[in-house]
């Protein structure tokens, strides 16, 4: 039997996080066990949501464990679509691959989101508020997308002095992680 893979961050300025993420197409207790490991990288890293490309691997699942005003919410999305938006939410968002930088950011406040489980089980999910959030952060990075795109022209002009400058961390969260808001 497999062992559970022990995953690493990947860093802006890295290609995989530029590429559109391909299709999970087998779900096997390997998979099952990349998505277990999905789940210790982000807890370890301090994370609310993390997508396969930020550990380096082009493949369309992300996973997330939120809590806010409407529960409680642990879960893997693997070929995940949005369905339905509503609304506009303006908040602040950090990605763990881009540490040290939170903006704001618009996303819609409420989707419905269509996906299968790590099993291959297809579900539909209601989103809303900070778990809207999270999904549409999450989905981004499938398709290529970080949040510091998703910024206002002036707030990314600011912001792409400090990328120039971005240096990935050599072992660690550069910042370290106590007392950071929760990322994504």
């Amino acid at each position: 039997m497999a062992s559970k893979p022990e995953l690493s961050l990947r860093y802006y300025g890295d290609p995989v996080l530029r590429k559109k993420a391909a299709p999970v197409v087998t779900f096997d207790s390997d998979f099952a066990l990349f998505v277990e490991a999905m789940f210790d990288c982000m807890h370890r890293e301090k994370g609310v949501g993390l997508a396969a490309p930020q550990v380096g691997r082009s493949e369309r699942v992300f996973v997330v464990d939120v809590e806010d005003d409407y529960g409680h919410t642990r879960r893997a999305f693997v070929n995940p679509v949005i369905r339905e938006r509503d609304g506009i939410m303006t908040g602040e968002e950090g990605c763990l691959s881009i540490p040290g930088i939170r903006e704001d950011v618009k996303r819609s406040e409420r989707v419905v989101v269509e996906a299968r489980d790590e099993r291959g089980e297809p579900f539909t999910l209601v989103a809303q508020g900070f778990l809207a959030r999270a999904v549409q952060h999450e989905l981004d990075h499938l398709d290529g997308i970080l949040f510091v795109d998703r910024l206002s022209p002036i707030k990314r002009k600011l912001v792409e002095a400090r990328l120039k400058r971005f240096k990935a961390p050599v072992s660690g969260h550069p910042l370290g992680a106590e007392g950071l808001e929760p990322s994504f």
